[in-house]
């Protein structure tokens, strides 16, 4: 399984980017899974739902299956961090990829997604894990002298609009992503 992290502020296009990714990466044949990351409270059920009144009268999580999905909704007793990797465990092992949406300060391979007219500065420079960034100003990315040896020393450049493109350079550099081999 390889695994991308795509990084960057709210507003930056990370998941319009990766619709694209995931489009691209499916019409190969790839078999595609996506963690994303939320900063607020969310909800994938909705009031009157059995599965909804299952969990507001306590149960701990709910398993809602058909013959065509299957989800997990699980109660966190206490508000706590989710680990990226624990997240990485619970999916299934055999997709070929997963592309991770948010967790910006984890350890994965990141592609960060920058827009300067956003107005958030950019992650690459303080981050060793960045090895891409896709973007539409790629004349301000800045190249940092101080990239570990065993990552690519120079930062590649993607074009943010270009979501074909970057799928094809993930495909290319596979090896890179190989969850568990950074």
């Amino acid at each position: 399984m390889k695994v991308v992290c795509f990084a960057g502020f709210s507003g930056s296009g990370k998941t319009t980017l990766l619709e694209g990714v995931i489009a691209a990466l499916k019409s190969r044949g790839l078999r595609v899974s996506v963690i994303k990351h939320a900063h607020h409270r969310f909800d994938m059920d909705h009031p009157g739902k059995d599965s909804y009144r299952h969990r507001e009268a306590g149960a701990v999580e709910v398993l809602i299956a058909s013959d065509k999905r299957v989800a997990l909704l699980r109660e966190l007793e206490q508000p706590q961090q989710q680990s990226v990797h624990s997240l990485l465990a619970q999916l299934d092992s055999t997709v070929d990829w997963v592309l991770v949406e948010g967790f910006k300060t984890s350890d994965l391979p990141k592609i960060e997604v920058w827009r300067p007219s956003v107005g958030h500065a950019a992650l690459h420079p303080d981050d060793a894990h960045v090895i891409a960034v896709a973007t539409d100003a790629p004349e301000q990315v800045q190249q940092s002298p101080a990239r570990p040896s065993d990552r690519q020393s120079v930062l590649q450049v993607l074009d943010i609009n270009q979501s074909a493109a970057l799928a094809q350079w993930l495909v290319d550099n596979g090896q890179r992503f190989e969850y568990g081999a950074y």
